[in-house]
């Protein structure tokens, strides 16, 4: 099993004229990887996983595995609101190739614990992935306890979580479940410096779309238990968590990816492009994350 720690990107899907942009997909991922992301989460909730056909969503993962040619870890979100759908779809994201499954909690049908711990045993047992848990109650409806999560945990095939819910309490509780073959992960960027701190192991993050090397700086200092330059770091890259929230996400990352001049602000509806009233603010927090990025010395590799 590859390494799933540090800096990870939640990959935004660039599209041009109503199709997927599978050139600007590659700008970047190259991108990426030449800013030391560790890992990558293909057609995920960043990547409109939801908006794109069975076709398209092969070819993302074809292509990602492709390009990436081993250099950093690929996770493919699989997870649906049906687990029987789920399972489906985490055996065709094994067929192409990639390294293990993100898979967030059955959106909108609002399942038990109960029923959580079934669900997620099912795709462990017959996904062919190693799993990585995602609980992200703001978007789902439903949100994955630490007690429940500690039973999984025991489980071959689940192999982490990612934890939007970002406040100490729930924090502390995953830091104490997370093990040689279980990682902790925040999903949060805002609150992922705390979290690195107080023992998670990573990020899966949004800004590093448009960001990728000033956030695996961040990342290494606050696994470091570097606090200073933790700190500096995120004060230095709130403008930018802040910006990509003002709308919902991908909505303002896409714009930033266009900015940089990586595939269009383009989404699909029921999403909309960034509002005007915002892009005075995205270029400024933009250009300072590219200063930024400027400063800190380059990575030879991506997995170092």
């Amino acid at each position: 099993m590859k390494s799933i720690v540090g800096s990870i990107c939640a990959l935004a899907t660039p599209f041009r004229g109503g199709a997927v942009d599978f050139d600007a997909f590659a700008r970047l991922i190259d991108f990426q990887l030449e800013g030391g992301t560790q890992a990558l989460v293909v057609a995920g909730s960043t990547g409109e996983a939801h908006a794109l056909d069975s076709a398209e969503y092969d070819q993302l993962l074809r292509q990602s595995v492709a390009r990436v040619a081993g250099r950093a870890t690929i996770l493919a979100g699989t997870g649906t609101a049906n687990t029987r759908k789920t399972i489906d779809l985490t055996r065709r994201a094994q067929a192409l190739g990639v390294d293990a499954a993100l898979v967030v909690t059955p959106y909108y049908v609002r399942p038990t614990q109960e029923g959580l711990l079934r669900h997620y045993t099912e795709v462990a047992d017959h996904g062919g992935l190693p799993i990585v848990l995602y609980n992200v109650p703001g978007r789902t409806g439903c949100d994955l306890q630490p007690e429940t999560v500690a039973k999984l945990a025991l489980h071959e095939r689940i192999v982490g979580i990612k934890e939007a819910v970002g406040d100490h309490e729930r924090v502390a509780a995953l830091a104490g479940i997370k093990s040689p073959k279980f990682v902790f992960l925040s999903g949060d960027d805002s609150t992922g410096m705390a979290a690195m701190l107080a023992g998670a192991e990573g990020v899966i993050s949004v800004a590093a779309n448009v960001a990728p090397r000033p956030f695996r700086a961040l990342c290494d200092a606050a696994r470091a238990g570097d606090r200073a330059h933790a700190q500096s770091l995120h004060d230095a890259l709130t403008p930018l968590f802040d910006l990509m929230g003002v709308e919902p996400n991908p909505i303002p990352v896409k714009w930033g990816l266009a900015h940089l001049g990586i595939g269009t602000s383009e989404l699909r509806l029921p999403l909309t492009p960034l509002s005007a009233a915002y892009h005075e603010q995205a270029r400024r927090v933009l250009d300072a994350a590219a200063q930024l990025a400027a400063s800190i010395q380059p990575r030879h590799s991506s997995a170092a």
